[in-house]
């Protein structure tokens, strides 16, 4: 049986990501005007490498911290990542930004591609390396190949395909047999074809006729015919890079952060909980602090309120009197982790389990991760015995 996995790039800007991607796939994933003259990526660009029963999709994100958001958008539905680190410049601010998103969003696996090798000699290379490990030392990446690479010269690239099937290959497989949920990444309009959506396909599978449902708009559309990795097909499962040709919307009725979902199975809320954890580099987390949102494809404004803190074992303090109120602190510090309730500008698509990004309203830095316990929940606050032990009742399973 086919295995299908999407694998995301991240690293620094001009560390070679979209070029690696040209050299193992053959494609360029810069497809807009503006990155091909200023020689950056911008948005989202996307490229296939057939590895015969094991398919490899590749989203490949922008480094520029400006574009961070888009990487974020790109970075959600992936099951691997391709970290790429330039051999003539090592570890960078963005290297940083980016692994600490892919860890956050628990992304299982991975591999580390040197690039430029040929611009540099063997002991650099070797430093390079060691400064690599020591960013990943402990996490999902730790034991991941680490791989010199030349997309010039072609040196290395032989044994990077390599790793990245056999990484892929160990990748868990997704639900097809559980409704639809497809967050949207790109909308256009196709001349003789009409409107044309693209995504991975989360989980569920789908066909030309299946009926759908855009959220947070709440509009119903149907499949009219299906591309996966460019090919046409009848249907499409859980995992696959997915072009949707859609009928029942106009292309300025639909954009990246929409989720095409089987109607009825999920809902678009404002107010959730969750399970947070802020880095250990960001700022404290003020009750109340306004912070951007991000999950799946979408960003949305909105306010963290901090409820008890856990700590690192999972363990958190025993609550007494279901009316007495628990000590929630004013600020959640640097690494600290807690349950926080975030209320939302506007509506996302989420369900139990979810896990998304923080990120600070401004300047727009990366600051934290979490996990949704509960899309919706009760008026009640969280800082009561009471509150606590839901809390602690809903994260059982999520392995948090």
């Amino acid at each position: 049986m086919t295995r299908y996995v999407v694998v995301g790039t991240a690293g620094h800007i001009d560390h070679g990501k979209s070029a690696l991607v040209k050299a193992l796939t053959g494609t360029d994933p810069d497809r807009l005007k503006e990155e091909k003259s200023r020689g950056i990526t911008i948005d989202l660009g996307f490229a296939h490498l057939d590895g015969g029963d094991t398919q490899l999709a590749f989203v490949d994100v922008p480094g520029h911290e400006r574009f961070v958001k888009n990487m974020l958008a790109g970075a959600s539905g992936v099951d691997g990542v391709l970290l790429v680190v330039a051999a003539d410049e090592s570890v960078m601010p963005q290297t940083r930004e980016h692994f600490d998103i892919c860890r956050l969003l628990g992304v299982s696996g991975g591999v580390i591609a040197l690039t430029k090798a040929d611009l540099v000699d063997a002991e650099t290379v070797e430093l390079v390396s060691m400064e690599t490990a020591e960013l990943v030392s402990g996490s999902f990446l730790a034991d991941a190949p680490v791989v010199p690479v030349s997309a010039k010269t072609g040196a290395g690239l032989a044994d990077l395909r390599a790793a990245l099937l056999e990484m892929a290959r160990r990748a868990g497989r997704r639900p097809t047999d559980g409704p639809v949920r497809l967050p949207i990444d790109r909308a256009f309009s196709v001349k003789g074809f009409g409107t044309v959506v693209t995504g991975t396909l989360v989980s569920g599978r789908m066909t030309a006729g299946t009926a759908l449902r855009v959220l947070p708009a709440g509009r119903d559309i149907k499949i009219r015919g299906l591309q996966v990795h460019g090919v046409s097909q009848s249907a499409a499962v859980a995992g696959q890079r997915v072009a949707a040709n859609l009928s029942g919307v106009e292309v300025a009725e639909i954009a990246r952060g929409d989720t095409a979902v089987t109607p009825g199975r999920f809902d678009a809320t404002r107010r959730l909980d969750a399970l947070l954890d802020l880095l250990p580099a960001a700022r404290r987390l003020r009750h109340g602090a306004r912070v951007r949102f991000h999950q799946g494809t979408s960003e949305v404004l909105g306010r963290v309120a901090i409820g008890p803190l856990v700590d690192r074992s999972g363990a958190s303090a025993e609550p007494g009197d279901d009316d007495e109120h628990e000590d929630a602190p004013g600020a959640l510090q640097p690494g600290g982790r807690a349950f926080v309730r975030l209320r939302l500008e506007s509506p996302a698509v989420l369900t139990r389990g979810d896990r998304f990004i923080l990120r600070a309203y401004s300047p727009p830095l990366t600051i934290a991760g979490g996990l949704v316990i509960d899309p919706q929940p009760p008026r009640g606050g969280m800082r009561t015995a009471a509150g606590r032990r839901r809390l602690e009742r809903l994260r059982v399973g999520l392995g948090a």
